[in-house]
This record gives C-alpha cells, structure tokens and sequence, in this order.
C-alpha cells in the first residue's frame, strides 16, 4: 500500500512549488529557455532573416517557424496526434465529432488531451535520456580525478565542468612514479555522449600507453594512431600533455593542437608553443616535445576554449586578451585559489546566459 507518511520518498508537489518560488531567479530561467528555444528550433538562415523583420512580423514568423521545426521532429505517430490537436484546437468549432457513446459539441477538451498526451510520451523519452545522461556524467566523473594530485615541489590545480550533463573536455593525472607525473587537458570535438565515449577513450588510451616509458613524442604518436584508427567520421582531438618531474625545475610537454599553455614569469605572461596538428586528423603525424624551466613561483596554466569562448547574455566572448590580462596579478596565489579565481571570474562575466562549451583548466605552480 503507498505510505502517506511524512516518510514518503515521493516529494509532495506543494512542497516542491514553494521551493521553486523561493528559489528565485524566475524570469532569468524563463529568458534563458527561451534563448536554448531559439537556438534548437532556429536555423542560422532564419536567424539573419529574422534580424530585417519588423517586431511583429518577427513574432509571427518566430511563432511558425518554431512550431514548424517542433512538428517535424516529433516521431510520426506524435506527430499525427498533434497535427490533429492542432485542428481541433482551431477549427474544432466548426467540427462535429460523434460516434455511438460520446458527442462533442466542442472539441477543445480533446485537443488539450491530445496535447497533454503528446507532451507526455516527451516528458517520458526526456525523462530517461537524463537518467542515462546522469549515469554517464557520474561514470565520467569517476574516471576523472577526484582531486588535485600533490606533488612534491608543485602545485597542481585541476578544474573541468561540462557545459551539459557530460562533456567532451578531459583533465587528467597519472603518476608514472613517485618521481615522474603526467598531467593532461584535452577537448574533444563535438558536444554530447558522443564526445564523452570519444573523451573515455581517450582517456584510457593515454593511461594504457604512458606507463611504457617510451618517449613524450612516441606517446603521442601512439594515441594519434589509435585515436585516428577508432574515431567517429569527422571527429579529432586537441591534447597537450606535461610531464613533471619532482627532481627538475623543467617540465617536458607536447602539444597536439590544443591552445597554447601560458607562462607567468615576474608577473608577466607569455604564450608558449603551438604544437603539431590535433589527434586523429592523420594517420601519421610527428610530434616534438618542448620543456621550459619554472623558477620558484612561476606558473603554468593550459586551458580549453571554454575558458575564452565562454559568452555573456549579449553573446560577447570573454576573450583571449581579458583573460591574460587578469593572470598576471594572480601568479602570487597558490595554484588552487589562482584557478578558482579564474573560474569565478568567467562565471561573472556569463551571469545568467546559458552555458555554451566545457570549461576545463589545469594550474601548474612551482613552489
């Protein structure tokens, strides 16, 4: 029998109402499902096109386009019973639907049945994609480190938040020894489960092969050839690897088309090399490894595009040049406050605009 008991594991929809209330920030969530709205159902083409509309005519057209889109995407059974619905709800007055038990004179309690029903079987299909998602994204977090690792001489800070349930970033440790660490950042085209399955394997690809004691570049050249041979069509990633060593000021990385780590030495900042071409675009492609020296109190910091892509509500990037403006005042901190500084920072300038890529960022201190 159901517990009615204030035990019940059920949530009371009272209860949940009130919550929502005093949660606040109602118009912002409102506005930003609108935003996610006209993103999903509104091509780049109707875009521009709805930019030499006047407001109404904009309106209208926004209206029409949007529900175009919604129909076509239902499967075909939904799709009929809200063609159907729509008839009903417009023209049901001039209609009249009997049979042997039941006559309606108007068919606007049906339509909104038939609403209701469609939106159901939605609710349900979305309902368990996020439980799958959810099942995923707490598999991937478990394969990421839990925490910073702590090396003697360093300062390590590792940060990754996917801009939906999972994510296509990776931030890695792995300790080839007491002596030797490996610390890695990676992005992985596309968005979604697809980039996650793409950003797993990858994972376990580098964790399988680093422990052979082979060289940074042989590493390298390895992954690409695995990655290139098992990708998706179209699909390729950046990596840059840093191999830190406890006994040495310098550290040995290679970069694999991933964005420039930056160096803050005296309170200045400089971008450090480039590297070869992203994973999986060639068969074979040569890989160079590069080292710099830290002194005491020099950081390095490798980021993903999230970071400088990240977008406020007027779709401004925050930029590549905001973002090395602010690190040199920060190279006196310990690593972990200089990154959770720069998260905060980002979230600031994102305020309430949804979130557009993974945000992935690694801190690396000399101390």
């Amino acid at each position: 029998m159901p517990n009615n008991t204030s035990n019940n594991s059920d949530p009371r929809l009272w209860d949940a109402i009130q919550q929502d209330l005093q949660g606040g920030g109602f118009l912002n969530s409102l506005k930003r499902d609108f935003k996610e709205i006209k993103e999903f159902y509104i091509s780049s083409e109707k875009k521009e096109q709805l930019q030499n509309m006047s407001p109404v005519k904009r309106g209208f057209w926004l209206t029409v386009w949007i529900l175009k889109s919604l129909i076509l995407k239902l499967a075909p059974a939904r799709r009929l019973i809200f063609l159907l619905a729509l008839v009903l709800f417009f023209w049901g007055d001039n209609l009249n639907i009997r049979n042997d038990k039941v006559s309606f004179s108007s068919n606007l309690s049906f339509s909104a049945v038939l609403f209701v029903l469609v939106i159901l079987l939605e609710l349900k299909d979305k309902l368990l994609a996020r439980d799958e998602l959810e099942a995923g994204r707490k598999v991937q977090q478990a394969l990421m480190p839990q925490e910073s690792p702590v090396i003697e001489g360093w300062q390590v800070f590792l940060f990754t938040r996917p801009a939906n349930d999972v994510g296509g970033d990776l931030v890695d440790h792995l300790a080839l020894s007491e002596q030797q660490h490996i610390v890695s950042i990676a992005d992985v085209s596309g968005k979604g489960l697809q980039a996650a399955l793409l950003t797993a394997k990858l994972q376990a690809t580098i964790r399988a092969l680093a422990t052979d004691g082979g060289s940074m570049e042989s590493l390298f050249g390895n992954i690409n050839r695995i990655f290139h041979r098992d990708r998706v069509p179209s699909s390729f990633a950046s990596l840059l690897s840093v191999r830190i060593d406890v006994k040495s000021d310098i550290v040995r990385y290679v970069n694999a088309g991933h964005l420039p780590p930056i160096m803050l030495h005296s309170k200045r900042c400089s971008e450090l090399l480039k590297g070869q071409p992203a994973l999986g675009l060639m068969m074979t492609t040569q890989y160079q490894e590069a080292s710099c020296a830290l002194e005491n109190g020099d950081v390095l910091i490798a980021y993903s595009d999230g970071v400088t892509e990240a977008r406020d509500e007027a779709g401004r990037f925050f930029g590549t040049e905001r973002f090395l403006q602010s690190l040199p005042q920060l190279q006196t901190l310990p690593a972990e406050q200089i990154g959770e500084h720069i998260i905060r920072s980002i979230d600031w300038f994102v305020g309430a605009a949804p979130t557009s890529d993974d945000l992935s960022l690694i801190v690396i201190k000399k101390i």
